[in-house]
């Protein structure tokens, strides 16, 4: 098991590949062994990679050795969580997608606790921080470990409750740890990697992209045992993550809001859709 950890730490490091071609990899070799010893060309033929990828994998994947990468992880003091440890979040093993390798930063020991997501709209209003600040204490009065994805806004508010309360807070990026994104939150989250959890699926030298977001959502769902929405549009990041808890078997909670406000036209039509409308933390307990 050592050799085949050692050997996902050293592909997942690469550019070029995604979960889906890694699965591909194990399917053909649940060593991983034979994957260092292909030719550039054949990873084009076997398992249906571009040219640009394939040159890419194979020139990263025979640059650093694990030795190399562990040392740098260790100089970081970032520290590697493989789907097959002991301590890899157990909620989060359970989804369709899990995370190959976790990149973590801080309070590792935050993964064994009870965790409660918590996200919505960048662009939050009045409302939509007086209900953070109206429910979120309750939750961490009762050691509720509150996850968000430290975007502005929602995300950023929940994060600052949980520390300001003196509570747990983990952080889940869309990008590595050396552009943490958006840049404003680069203080906070030195903060929660400190004395908190901060949590990439991505290797700490990946810039943050559009389609990375998605995928942090899932993690964001999946690592939880619940996920409250508050405030969201119809077509909205948080809309995502609610709509993979359902996928992942978690329970989804909606914060409901006027019918004139663009804002809660997603949390509202959640509601709708079977969601567990919150007017206070209780509500969420009782479920839970």
């Amino acid at each position: 098991m050592d050799e085949v950890r050692q050997r996902l730490v050293c592909i997942h490091s690469c550019q070029g590949i995604g979960w889906k071609t890694i699965y591909k990899f194990i399917k053909f070799d649940s060593s991983l062994r034979l994957i260092f010893s292909l030719k550039e060309h054949e990873f084009s033929e076997l398992f249906q990679m571009n040219g640009k990828n394939a040159k890419l994998f194979y020139r990263d994947l025979h640059s650093k050795s694990y030795d190399q990468l562990n040392r740098e992880y260790d100089q970081k003091k970032i520290h590697l969580l493989v789907i097959g440890d002991e301590i890899y979040p157990p909620l989060l093993k359970q989804i369709y997608d899990p995370p190959w390798v976790l990149y973590v930063k801080g309070k590792i020991e935050l993964l064994q606790g009870k965790c409660f997501s918590v996200v919505g709209t960048r662009n939050a209003t009045k409302y939509g921080y007086n209900a953070l600040n109206k429910i979120v204490p309750r939750l961490i009065e009762n050691h509720w470990i509150i996850v968000s994805g430290l975007a502005a806004g929602i995300d950023t508010e929940a994060h600052r409750i949980a520390i300001r309360e003196n509570g747990k807070t983990i952080a889940i990026l869309g990008s590595g740890f050396e552009h943490i994104y958006p840049p404003q939150n680069k203080i906070l989250a030195e903060e929660i990697s400190s004395n908190h959890l901060l949590i990439s699926e991505f290797p700490p030298n990946k810039k943050p992209e559009k389609w990375h977001f998605p995928l942090r959502n899932r993690i964001i769902s999946g690592i939880a045992k619940g996920t409250l929405i508050i405030e969201a549009k119809v077509r909205s990041g948080s809309l995502i993550t609610a709509e993979q808890a359902l996928e992942q078997g978690r329970d989804v909670f909606a914060i409901p809001g006027s019918i004139f406000d663009a804002n809660s036209q997603g949390t509202n039509h959640l509601i709708q859709q079977g969601a567990k409308l919150v007017i206070d933390a209780n509500d969420i307990m009782q479920e839970l």
